[in-house]
């Protein structure tokens, strides 16, 4: 199989190269209006880029720096995010994030603009029954109204996309989502046809594409892509260490209600090492509840 022209655009140096920089403004705008459905006069038509830096007073946090930050015409902002790796928290570090570019307003309160963060994730972030595009908003519990209308997150997250050929595509969101999953898989008879329907994409895949980059851009790449498979590999390890101990921990217990405590000593041990409720859950088949009281 020869191998791809193309780059993943899931790594922190092609999304931005993509979706945050100047010369490729059209594309974010033509991406935001296709992932929140904006069409004709709601349509976004210029944004301006903002400082990326959510606390100036640790900047050199990395969890203090979002991807993308900018704001259209009218002074809504848009938060950009492309979270690769599994991050405990993140759910709650999107509404910090939201909250921060919200509250870097001036002016009269009342005349605040909305905010929007749209996090496209390479992992499961919610149950099963979410869509692998789901839209978030304050909603009153018994009308379902939504009368606090400044925050909007939209979440796409990409195992759940299971359409992997290009005839299966029916919409522009489908497009982009294929994309970023399958961008590096992408042959050119597929970006042809990708091509007739979003032009757009089609200069999307032509920042990916490899032979467009010079040798330091592509060595940063390159180091980029093995921090995050680093990264992998720590984390399976802490998976394997802690279900290991957690099975002897078991076996030690007695037959006996063994399986559930070796479930619980394993979770007991995940959550030392750091990983979600979630995340443990999907691992030992507990639920969420039982492992948030183990934290007790």
């Amino acid at each position: 199989m020869a191998l791809s022209k193309f780059l993943d655009p899931k790594c922190d140096l092609t999304f931005k190269r993509i979706f945050g920089s100047e010369k490729n403004k059209n594309i974010l705008i033509h991406f935001l209006n296709d992932i929140l459905g904006f069409t004709d006069e709601n349509a976004i038509q210029e944004v301006k880029f903002l400082s990326t830096i959510m606390n100036p007073e640790i900047a050199s946090d990395k969890q203090s720096i979002v991807d993308v930050l900018c704001k259209d015409s009218h002074g809504n902002k848009y938060i950009v995010e492309m979270q690769v790796a599994r991050d405990r928290g993140f759910e709650k570090r999107a509404q910090m994030y939201a909250a921060k570019a919200y509250s870097r307003q001036s002016g009269n309160y009342v005349d605040f603009k909305k905010v929007f963060f749209i996090a496209i994730s390479n992992s499961t972030l919610f149950p099963e029954e979410v869509e692998y595009l789901s839209t978030h908003n304050t909603r009153d519990t018994k009308t379902n109204g939504n009368y606090l209308q400044d925050f909007q997150f939209v979440f796409i997250e990409l195992p759940k996309f299971t359409k992997h050929a290009v005839e299966q595509l029916e919409n522009t969101v489908e497009r982009w989502c294929f994309f970023f999953r399958y961008a590096e898989d992408t042959n050119d008879e597929d970006l042809r046809k990708i091509t007739e329907q979003e032009p757009v994409i089609k200069l999307a895949y032509n920042e990916l594409d490899k032979f467009h980059w010079d040798e330091k851009d592509l060595v940063a790449y390159e180091e980029k892509i093995m921090d995050v498979y680093k990264e992998e590999n720590i984390l399976a390890q802490k998976f394997d260490d802690a279900i290991k101990k957690g099975r002897q921990e078991g076996i030690q217990i007695g037959e006996e209600k063994g399986e559930m405590k070796a479930k619980i000593a394993v979770a007991k041990n995940l959550l030392k090492a750091g990983l979600s409720a979630d995340l443990i859950a999907e691992s030992t088949g507990l639920s969420v509840n039982e492992i948030q009281k183990l934290r007790n």
